[in-house]
């Protein structure tokens, strides 16, 4: 019995090998004829490839959206675990923070009963104004600022500027609507401080440098680098306790201290008044007295 697929086989064989023959030619050639036309009419081809385009996008979109959906996945997870390690050391934290709390609180009522037993008199608060630095007047000779803010804003002559960071100097001359920051490295400043650990007494003396010395301090003190030091509060210039910087420098030549706020970064300071009157209380001069008018010449105005 013969097959009745035989002859359909016979004919179909040719025409099959005859196409794989050819067929890598007709791609080159359909090819070549796609660019010639490309270069003869760029409108055309440019509205075939947007309909393509348009056509395929769905097909791409929806191909797409499993490799998004695996990276949204993994981001998930990602901050699942960044979630979990945040979560743990937000917890340390509050627990960190609650002992502290508990401290502060006895430390609190400890100093209400010292404060009564005392008759402690409290320290009234301090008023502040924030002002911009508009201008930088330092030079060789002298190490200021100009404030935007004067005696119009309530800004007085021995004020305290301070920043986030620390200290940054007073206020040595106010007009309405400006005022001239003296700063702490200037030649003319000099501030009682404290070595924080040790408690020791120095000066702080300002030499139109970035870094300012330390002087006046007792014989033998011990010093060592890395050393904060904070205001002491003496003489009635500046409240105790505001930070100033930490000791850079210790060498024969003399003690260095990096200030915790540097002037170059000064945008903005906030200008504390803490009601000190011991700051540069400068006496009125004396005019002369006048001469009596005897007639004989005249007065001058």
């Amino acid at each position: 019995m013969k097959d009745p697929q035989r002859p359909i086989y016979r004919i179909a064989a040719p025409i099959k090998n005859l196409a794989q023959r050819f067929a890598y030619m007709g791609l080159v050639v359909t090819a070549f004829a796609l660019m010639l036309l490309g270069k003869a009419d760029t409108v055309m081809v440019e509205r075939v490839r947007a309909h393509v385009t348009d056509a395929v996008a769905p097909i791409l979109d929806v191909l797409s959206r499993p490799v998004a959906t695996a990276n949204e996945v993994v981001d998930q997870v990602r901050e699942l675990v960044d979630l979990r390690a945040e979560n743990l050391r937000l917890r340390q934290e509050k627990a960190r923070l609650l002992r502290w709390q508990t401290v502060a609180r006895r430390m609190e009522a400890e100093n209400d009963t010292l404060r009564a037993m005392l008759n402690f008199n409290a320290v009234p608060p301090a008023s502040f104004v924030s002002a911009r630095v508009i201008a930088d007047n330092s030079g060789a000779f002298t190490q200021s600022l100009v404030l935007n803010a004067g005696a119009r804003e309530g800004v007085r002559k021995g004020s305290v500027a301070i920043t986030g960071d620390g200290l940054v100097g007073r206020i040595a001359a106010t007009g309405n609507r400006s005022a001239r920051l003296l700063l702490i490295t200037d030649l003319n400043s000099h501030i009682p401080v404290l070595l924080e650990s040790s408690g020791t007494r120095a000066i702080l003396a300002g030499d139109n440098t970035d870094r300012p010395r330390l002087i006046r301090l007792p014989p033998r003190a011990a010093v060592t680098p890395g050393e904060r030091i904070v205001t002491s509060g003496h003489g009635g210039a500046f409240p105790p306790r505001l930070p100033v910087g930490v000791v850079a420098l210790v060498s024969e030549s003399g003690i260095r201290v990096q200030p915790f706020v540097e002037r170059n970064r000064i945008e903005y300071v906030r200008v504390v008044d803490f009601g000190l009157s011991g700051i540069l209380a400068l006496p009125q001069t004396a005019r002369p007295a006048a001469k009596p008018f005897d007639g004989r010449s005249t007065p001058k105005p």
